[in-house]
């Protein structure tokens, strides 16, 4: 959020490759300081989170990398690029965890209401990815009463594969926008998105099953010399086998709502998986073309540290609320917010159009 403005307002005055090769090399650095950060003998967590820190900030050069393609590409190229990027970035999730002509455009003001909402928009877009992420391993642990060893490993396939899912719907919107436009796929997205949600609200009268070793843990234990003893004599492998599993019966809401079946958690993330892609490349695409023939960086800067702010408050949110009253109340309101920021798009529909068309020079596309 620090660094994408930073590199931003760089790129614009001097040679891109500069702030390039700065974040490249911070984040290279701050790589190897989090692969190393338990050889330390004590304060392990301060040099985790010194690693964490430079990680983020160098990848804030993703601001430069956009204002790149935003002044490199036409208006019909600018779609086609901007998946092709988003792209690589997924697959670079999933394996991990050409020449253009100017064009000529009329000089004006960039429409700041337009520039607004698209930041608000992608804000969204993240906010909702990010919590999904967050509440992943919770809630499996939750409603299916997973180890944490099943919930690392089932939930790692799951984000790999949407992952997959998500370089497949990177390139199907790059031959969809062409026929009915970026913002009619944005609206699309937020629909399935909000659909995705809907669908993870609990019903039905199945519970999940109850975690009681929370309560034991809590309370005041009535045990004899000899069980204390049998107790600290079992190795740590009886104690990791016996992992109490299932809701915690410390979160009320475990006793009276119903459980989100795995169908229904399946078929969530398969419309996550198709809504969050789309609306991600679509909103920065639209952006770059809000923004005109001027340099972006530190417009795209501004994108960035918004999408990251999203991924700062979505975990938070989700977590506060999803703790204390459960999966109806934290995807209900996140069909809410998906609804207003569905209303928002709808009111600014018109104005979210490329700086040509808004200036005279080009005719708009379809959608």
């Amino acid at each position: 959020m620090v660094a994408s403005p930073v590199f931003g307002f760089w790129s614009n005055y001097r040679p891109r490759k500069e702030p390039l090769i700065v974040s490249i090399f911070i984040s290279v650095a701050a790589n190897c300081l989090y692969a190393y950060v338990h050889v330390p003998a004590s304060h392990n967590k301060y040099y985790m989170l010194v690693a964490r820190g430079l990680v983020g900030f160098g990848a804030g050069n993703v601001a430069v990398v956009r204002s790149y393609i935003a002044g490199a590409t036409t208006l019909q190229e600018r779609t086609s690029s901007m998946a092709d990027t988003s792209a690589c970035q997924a697959l670079g999730f999933i394996l991990g965890p050409a020449n253009t002509d100017e064009v000529q455009v009329p000089q004006g003001s960039i429409d700041q209401v337009a520039v607004v909402t698209t930041n608000v928009l992608f804000f969204v877009v993240l906010f909702i990815f990010a919590l999904f992420e967050t509440i992943l391993t919770p809630l499996t642990m939750d409603m299916y009463a997973w180890t944490r060893e099943q919930a690392v490993l089932y939930d790692g396939i799951i984000l790999a594969a949407l992952g997959v899912e998500a370089v497949i719907i990177f390139m199907g919107v790059k031959l969809l926008s062409k026929k009915i436009g970026e913002r009619a796929i944005l609206l699309g997205g937020l629909v399935i998105v909000w659909a995705g949600f809907f669908i993870l609200l609990p019903w039905g009268n199945q519970y999940p099953k109850i975690q009681w070793e929370d309560l034991h843990n809590n309370s005041i234990p009535n045990t004899t010399f000899g069980e204390i003893i049998t107790t600290l004599w079992r190795s740590p492998r009886e104690n990791h086998s016996e992992e109490p599993t299932g809701c915690p019966v410390g979160q009320a809401w475990c006793l009276y709502t119903p459980v989100v079946h795995l169908a229904q958690f399946l078929t969530s993330a398969v419309l996550i998986g198709i809504g969050y892609p789309s609306c991600n490349v679509m909103s920065y695409t639209i952006y770059s073309k809000i923004l005109g023939p001027k340099p972006q960086g530190v417009y795209m800067g501004w994108l960035t540290a918004s999408g990251s702010a999203a991924r700062i408050l979505g975990p938070v949110f989700i977590s506060q609320v999803y703790t204390s009253w459960g999966p109806r109340w934290a995807f209900s309101l996140v069909c809410g917010t998906v609804v207003l920021t569905v209303t928002l798009l709808g009111v600014t529909y018109r104005r979210l159009v490329a700086f040509s068309v808004r200036h005279g020079g080009i005719q708009e596309s379809p959608g």
